[in-house]
């Protein structure tokens, strides 16, 4: 399938070009540093007897700050989501952004773990130099205390490694779906990683040069000549910049790390604290409604909320976990009201209303961060730019409509009391067909109508959208199976469609 270039630019273009600014500034800074401590005449001494290990360890270490200190910064869901929902970030495309903060977070840990084999694989080398190249001529530099010995300069380095090992080990698929406290247990050492990160540098195990201009790197010292030089070259290099003026001197390098990362971890820990505060603000029940296929649906006030269109909330879930929180998505504004799921939900679906053409496209369950934007479109709602939406809504049994039943048929009645019956083009598709049964309730009439046997013909969905909206930019919304995402996902980059660019947004929570 050929590739659009407008719609992958509009899709594709925001994420792919923060990855290479991340790894432009990754890149520029482990090439800045290496050269500094392979070329720096402070390090001239600590480069000879270290070689390329002293460079690549200190390199890495850079890169290591520097994604130590963004990581964090993606799990500040409270201040991402005021930045989200405010609209202080006006880019539509900057807003989609925000939606991948998880995938931003789960690539700044994949460089601390690539990035932390490099280090100590180079630290490795540097501890045999040490013992090899034990300097005579510059004791100071030495972290052996002989040549031979093979000298460790702290358990720091240690601990970190190991805590590291805990935490990417125990934040896979499996660990987390199979024991989620073994990966919030593990998670939750970054405090102490963060801890030990600060002070893994205050030995000073690695000295540079503070006095290079009196003592010129290579210089000859008294009662010293150079081996390459003639007598003649020899006696006139004195006092011409050969000659040591003084002794070489050399202090530990002043630690850095704190710099990098003190501003992000201050940040999140204020932001963890607010939201332990603020989950403790007191909740009503209101009702409980069971629904057909085990849902249930919770209706709940809190004062001083007001609930917007696609918003979802995190509930703490005993019986699951006592530390996982699950996310759940409010499908009403009025009042809190979600329905209960095992799995993930999505992310706010307030950008339906920023678009004059959206396709909102719903598997089983996904149905959910839409039907608080179907709610709001009963409710009369004026401020949005919507003036077509496509809604198609794919489910395994028949008895899954009933849970939006009434809404659907309360809004097509809405439609056509306003003369505006092609405002909402609404398909439902039932994929099992053993036993299948119309749905026979006179009040649902409207929905028998939509109601077809398989699954959605996309393509032909996409030719007719793109046919008759061309030149404009379609908002597509699914929340659903990872097949149906992948398939509209492709769709959307596709060039079939000339003059439609199609914008996918996948529902996902952070």
């Amino acid at each position: 399938m050929a590739l659009s270039v407008r719609s992958w630019v509009a899709n594709e273009g925001g994420k792919h070009l923060v990855l290479v600014l991340w790894l432009g500034a990754n890149t520029l800074l482990f090439m800045r540093t290496f050269l500094m401590y392979y070329c720096g005449q402070q390090y001239h001494y600590l480069h000879q007897m270290l070689g390329l290990g002293l460079c690549i360890s200190r390199a890495s270490a850079s890169v290591l700050n520097l994604n130590c200190s963004l990581v964090l910064l993606p799990m500040c869901r409270s201040l991402l989501t005021y930045l989200r929902g405010t609209h202080t970030v006006r880019s539509r495309k900057a807003r989609r952004l925000l939606d991948k903060s998880k995938t931003f977070h789960v690539a700044c840990g994949v460089a601390i773990c690539v990035f932390s084999v490099v280090h100590v694989s180079a630290h490795l080398v540097n501890v045999v130099n040490f013992s090899v190249r034990y300097s005579e001529e510059f004791p100071s530099l030495n972290v052996a205390r002989y040549r031979g010995e093979v000298r460790f300069p702290g358990i720091t380095g240690i601990l970190l490694v190991l805590i590291l090992f805990l935490m990417f080990t125990a934040s896979s698929y499996c660990i987390r779906v199979s024991n989620y406290e073994i990966f919030w247990y593990t998670h939750n050492l970054f405090i102490v990683f963060y801890i030990i990160l600060i002070v893994h540098v205050v030995g000073g195990a690695l000295k540079y040069q503070t006095n290079f201009e009196a003592h010129p790197p290579g210089c000859l010292r008294a009662n010293q000549t150079n081996p390459d030089k003639t007598e003649e070259e020899s006696g006139q290099a004195v006092g011409d910049g050969w000659s040591c003026r003084e002794e070489a001197r050399f202090q530990p390098n002043s630690p850095e790390t704190w710099l990098w990362v003190s501003g992000p971890l201050c940040l999140y820990c204020a932001e963890r604290l607010y939201r332990y505060i603020r989950s403790y603000s007191p909740v009503t029940i209101v009702a409980v409604v069971r629904h057909p296929c085990d849902v249930i649906e919770l209706r709940m006030l809190k004062k001083d909320f007001k609930a917007h269109p696609g918003q979802y909330i995190v509930l703490n879930c005993p019986s699951v976990s006592s530390f996982e929180n699950h996310p759940f998505t409010l499908t009403a504004v009025s009042w809190f009201s979600w329905l209960y799921v095992d799995g993930p939900f999505g992310s706010s679906s307030q950008e339906v209303f920023n678009y004059e053409v959206s396709l909102c496209v719903a598997g089983g369950i996904g149905v959910t961060p839409f039907a608080c934007v179907l709610h709001a479109l009963l409710d009369g709602w004026r401020h949005f730019r919507l003036r077509r939406l496509y809604f198609v809504w794919v489910c395994r049994e028949l008895q899954s409509f009933y849970w939006f039943a009434e809404l659907l048929c309360a809004l097509h009645h809405k439609l056509w009391k306003e003369n505006r019956p092609d405002y909402l083009n609404l398909q439902l598709f039932v994929s099992q067909t053993d036993g299948l049964q119309n749905i026979s309730e006179e009040r649902y009439r409207p929905l028998s109508s939509r109601l077809m046997i398989g699954r959605p013909r996309w393509k032909l969905l996409f030719e007719e959208i793109g046919r008759t909206n061309k030149h404009k930019r379609v908002g597509v919304f699914c929340c659903g199976p990872k097949g149906i995402s992948r398939t509209l996902h492709g769709l959307c980059n596709s060039d079939r469609y000339s003059g439609t660019t199609f914008e996918f947004n996948k529902e996902s929570f952070s």
